[in-house]
């Protein structure tokens, strides 16, 4: 029987305990490379003051998450089709949603959650750049019946649209829901791991040890990066060697953390038929619920390497609208893992085929031309004039800038290698990438708008450049043949002013 709600309502009691928690984590997340310089100088701090200090710390926290709790309600306004949702402490807010612009309803449960038994229910919106309704600690029972009723008015309006029975609907779904089609095996999830992300990754421990000596450097006064520090514990001779060395670890920890990563994020990773669309569940100390729907996806990515394209695995990201580019490649879904059938065998169940690449469209070379000048000759030419400034005596950085150009050379040339555009009648494919070749896939009827641009001095030579903005995202191709462009601009508007697709 379903829940009552027209009546505002609170979470579950021991949501409390759950928002102590993720404020203590936000805090830790901020503060803690100051928590780890305490650890190193614990013999130091007044004992006193710090249990003081600490308990003083949890008690504000604690009733942080109590008035959190306490202030925080939500309910359905049968009259006006809306999900109301109160919250704030001091300043409260009231978020009313539509329910008939509602997007996805996620059921998720964190380590936490799973610890008290309670889920999160978060809600989004096309256009939106956030989540607009978020409850963290719910019983799955409730979450269960508070999704269905949110989502009654969008499952109305396809049966409509489709001529669907609403028995034959709700029948369907109870034969093929929990019924997985396609299941990642953990082998997949490895090679995915070990093939994937390396620029990400890489990064992010950078950033992680920069930061970390930056505050070492603050707390101490000494700079563990200089060369006489270094000094002390390798011999000069062996410098190089020692930076090869690391570089070595580096690398192994990067591959380390991203195949961790991949594992716990998409374990146990499960795809399965509801109504025609995907039921996507996956994570192991953080697990996630959320529902694909065909007619409301924007852009399709099959991403895929050298190594991937070996090993028969490759990587598949579905956006949906959502309220800006940066937003939609936040909230991309992602399916990691799937091999040629599996991949073809969702592509079907979105598009109701196989999408072909048809008529391609290639840059003009000047694009490569263009792109070497900016990665190459710019930075050559800024690192030549301010060397003597700023670089000391260095044996090797003659062979560092060659490494450099020759480098970013092959980039850019297999860059503009993969750079094609592929057009049929249903489908428009931009293929991009120097390793990781990706091959984005959208619909001319979701497409929102078209940019086609052209600077004077390429009116001669005919070429110029194609923006189209998805409510998913945009995709771009720069220096390719003007005339066909625009040709194709031409039928792509007729498309989308006649088409009568429902993807909102």
């Amino acid at each position: 029987m379903g829940g009552d709600f027209s009546q505002p309502q609170r979470q579950s009691i021991v949501g409390i305990f759950v928002m102590f928690v993720y404020s203590l984590q936000g805090y830790a997340k901020a503060f803690w490379p100051i928590l780890v310089i305490w650890i190193f100088k614990f013999d130091e701090i007044n004992k006193g003051y710090l249990l003081a200090g600490t308990v003083v710390f949890f008690a504000v926290i604690g009733v942080v998450a109590y008035l959190r709790y306490r202030n925080f309600t939500f309910y359905i306004d049968p009259d006006n089709d809306e999900f109301i949702i109160t919250e704030g402490i001091f300043n409260k807010t009231k978020t009313a949603i539509q329910l008939h612009k509602i997007q996805q309803v996620n059921i998720n449960q964190s380590f936490v959650q799973r610890m008290v038994g309670v889920y999160e229910l978060a809600v989004d919106t096309a256009g939106s750049n956030k989540k607009e309704g978020d409850i963290k600690a719910i019983s799955h029972v409730l979450a269960l019946d508070l999704k269905a009723r949110l989502l009654e008015n969008d499952k109305k309006i396809i049966n409509d649209d489709l001529n669907i029975d609403p028995i034959e609907a709700s029948s369907e779904k109870q034969v093929d829901a929990d019924i997985p089609f396609i299941k990642i095996s953990f082998l997949s999830l490895l090679k995915i791991g070990i093939t994937s992300n390396y620029v990400k990754s890489f990064f992010v421990l950078l950033a992680f040890f920069i930061t970390l000596f930056d505050y070492i450097k603050q707390f101490t006064g000494r700079d563990v990066l200089q060369d006489e520090n270094i000094e002390d514990y390798v011999d000069e001779s062996q410098v190089s060697y020692a930076f090869l060395m690391l570089f070595v670890i580096f690398f192994l920890t990067v591959i380390a953390i991203n195949l961790v990563k991949t594992v716990f994020t998409y374990f146990d990773y499960k795809i399965a038929r509801q109504k025609g669309s995907l039921l996507l569940s996956f994570g192991l100390l953080n697990t996630k619920s959320t529902i694909v729907k065909p007619e409301k996806v924007q852009i399709t990515s099959v991403t895929q390497n050298f190594f991937q394209k070996k090993m028969n695995v490759l990587e598949l990201k579905i956006k949906q609208a959502t309220g800006g580019e940066k937003e939609a490649r936040k909230l991309a879904i992602e399916i990691p893992g799937c091999n040629l059938q599996e991949k073809n065998a969702i592509l079907k169940l979105l598009f109701k085929k196989i999408p072909e690449k048809g008529v391609m469209l290639q840059p003009n070379f000047r694009k490569l031309g263009f792109s070497i000048f900016v990665t190459i000759g710019l930075p050559l030419l800024v690192f030549y004039i301010v060397r003597d400034l700023v670089v000391a005596q260095m044996p090797m950085i003659d062979y560092l800038v060659s490494f450099f150009v020759v480098f970013m050379g092959l980039v850019q040339f297999f860059i503009f290698k993969n750079n094609r555009v592929f057009i049929n009648d249903d489908f428009i494919i931009l293929q991009s990438g120097a390793w990781d070749i990706s091959n984005e896939i959208i619909e001319p009827s979701k497409i929102q708008a078209i940019n086609v641009s052209q600077l004077f001095w390429h009116k001669n030579i005919n070429i110029g450049s194609l923006t189209l903005h998805t409510a998913g995202g945009n995709i771009a191709f720069q220096l390719g043949d003007f005339t066909a462009i625009k040709q194709y601009v031409n039928l792509w508007l007729y498309e989308i002013e006649t088409s009568d697709s429902n993807w909102m």
